[in-house]
């Protein structure tokens, strides 16, 4: 299937940069967007630009006294002490000059992709800027300022009046915005992500279902470290599908973190390439099967930024605009322009090889326990719908 799909893009999202030895690095996106340029699956009719958003879109989702301590910060004058109490000037979220207008930005790539798609210019949209999901009302976290992903959300529910679905598959937990719809039925979040009894933020429990209202609709599958593909994508592929036939959503909006890969220098699971390809797959599937097509994704985490993350990104593009992963070798131009910048040797493949890392002595254990968690994530579904297995 052709569709018609948007990249949103601009080279100012690199104004979004903490420090320089700081793991959160946006040249990843512009290594993807080459990447795509080097292989021709992407021309500039394809882009969209990102706008800046306004303080009255930050506030569907953060409140004012948290946005007036940003701009402070942006501009240099928000004391340390100030800074503590909103989650800024931390050793995860430190202050910068300019963060304001540079995590406003973010947000507003972000609301470009989904009027793109719900005004129907577009199937669907990416913006690989995005998926800053650890952003609170009044609070910074986990290297995200402003959460792009539930400000979205909420725009989309008071401007569109649809119902929501939340895909997060980066390995640490789409908390920010799961609490931001927890008492909300008509927004769906589903997170699949490393277990946090050893990742940061430590939530994402199964049985956090949501409250009031909304109890029913938040779904989290937290693996096991040192999970691999296999188990990754049966859980993945299993809940989207029992998940988005419960919720019959009218948009889809996936975060795409790329922090399972087993490369990844912040977690501990042990994913590959062809997770990234399968992700995506699925997604637009399931998009065009209950949403007329409409489908929004956003980036996230991800910080082997050279080897991992531009390789899993394009390959969100190449489904949503081609249908299909691309294969083969990288080009020869991309790595010679980025090799002699990258502290690592370049992969070759889109692919990645084998023996890429040691066998998994408790593979067993860990696939048997991700699918009890799976079940147990799937029992509200089952019992609820009387829904086969």
């Amino acid at each position: 299937m052709t569709c018609k799909a948007a990249f949103v893009y601009s080279e100012e999202f690199r104004t979004y940069r903490f420090r320089d030895d700081h793991p959160f690095n946006q040249l990843r996106v512009t290594l993807a967007y080459e990447l795509l340029q080097s292989i021709g699956s992407i021309t500039e009719q394809d882009l969209i630009p990102p706008r800046m958003a306004t303080e009255e879109e930050l506030l569907l989702v953060h409140e004012k006294p948290y946005v007036e301590a940003i701009k402070k910060a942006s501009s240099g004058s928000l004391s340390e002490e100030e800074g503590y109490e909103f989650g800024v000037g931390t050793e995860d979220t430190p202050m910068f000059n300019g963060m304001h207008e540079a995590s406003s930005l973010l947000v507003g790539g972000t609301l470009s992709a989904v009027d793109a798609v719900l005004q129907n210019k577009v199937d669907h949209a990416l913006n690989l800027g995005g998926g800053l999901h650890h952003g609170f009302q009044r609070k910074a976290s986990g290297f995200c300022i402003y959460n792009d992903g539930a400000v979205a959300i909420q725009y989309i529910r008071e401007h569109y009046q649809a119902k929501v679905l939340y895909i997060d598959t980066d390995a640490h937990h789409g908390d920010g915005v799961q609490w931001a719809f927890y008492d909300d039925p008509n927004v769906c979040t589903l997170s699949v992500h490393e277990t946090g009894r050893y990742l940061f933020p430590g939530t994402g429990n199964v049985n956090e279902r949501g409250i009031k209202e909304g109890y029913g609709y938040s779904f989290n599958i937290p693996v096991d470290a040192f999970t691999e593909d296999e188990s990754f994508m049966h859980v993945y592929e299993t809940a989207f599908r029992r998940v988005t036939e419960y919720f019959k959503p009218d948009v889809i909006i996936t975060q795409n973190g790329a922090d399972a890969h087993v490369l990844d220098p912040l977690t501990h699971l042990c994913c590959t390439s062809k997770l990234y390809e399968f992700i995506p797959k699925l997604a637009h599937k399931l998009a065009h099967e209950y949403c007329d097509g409409k489908w929004i994704a956003l980036g996230g985490g991800g910080y082997d930024i050279w080897r991992v993350v531009p390789r899993a990104w394009a390959q969100i593009w190449n489904v949503m605009a081609h249908d299909k992963p691309a294969e083969g070798d990288i080009p020869k131009d991309w790595l010679d322009k980025w090799q002699p910048k990258a502290p690592v040797q370049l992969p070759s493949s889109w692919h990645d090889h084998q023996g890429l890392y040691k066998d998994i002595p408790r593979k067993a254990e860990i696939t048997e326990k991700n699918e009890k968690v799976l079940e147990k994530a799937m029992q509200f579904i089952q019992l609820k719908h009387n829904l086969p297995k």
